[in-house]
């Protein structure tokens, strides 16, 4: 996991998918400047941002960081057979805080049903810019609490807890707390 280059994974996909970097940018809505930067490894990008990065290329994470998974027609997945769809963006930090994990159970796309095991760290945020796909969303609190902004409604869920809303509409998550919340999520169509 330590040899992943983010950048290098990123310049290698855009050009196969035959865009310059500004052509992604705008099929992705990101700053031209924000792809070169990625390219370079001169910044890290966010789970928000590396997702709609990949959306320009219409690319999964999964498909970015497990290039090679094999398919699989397995029915039980135990923890160590979720795809960790995000460990490869925070290889290279040393201070946990404001980390978001994403764990996927099997082929999201072979279901047309993603669903995730999530982590969000004290601190962590998916962003400032709202998230916003066509999928619908929805998921409930197992640990700690988690600050969930819909369009203009905002509510702390804390465990038990639960979510179900049209992924179209602008959305945020943010761990607020002190200690870590942890969430079971489910998107159709999935969008990570």
């Amino acid at each position: 996991m330590q040899d992943f280059d983010v950048g290098e994974r990123l310049r290698e996909l855009r050009r196969v998918a035959g865009l310059s970097q500004r052509q992604l940018a705008d099929a992705s809505g990101v700053p031209h400047g924000q792809i070169s930067m990625i390219e370079m490894n001169r910044s890290n990008p966010s789970v928000a941002s590396l997702r709609r990065i990949l959306g320009g290329m219409g690319l999964t994470m999964s498909e970015f960081f497990e290039p090679d998974m094999p398919v699989t027609q397995a029915v039980f997945f135990r923890p160590q057979d979720m795809r960790d769809l995000t460990a490869r963006l925070y290889s290279t930090l040393d201070d946990p805080r404001g980390r978001i994990t994403l764990k996927q159970v099997g082929d999201a796309r072979a279901h047309n049903l993603q669903i995730l095991h999530e982590r969000y760290e004290p601190g962590a945020d998916t962003g400032e810019q709202m998230l916003e796909h066509a999928s619908h969303e929805g998921g409930v609190v197992i640990a700690g609490e988690i600050e969930l902004t819909v369009g203009g409604d905002i509510a702390v869920l804390k465990a038990g807890d639960s979510y179900l809303f049209d992924s179209t509409l602008p959305h945020r998550f943010r761990n607020l707390g002190d200690r870590e919340a942890v969430v079971v999520s489910a998107c159709t169509p999935p969008y990570l």
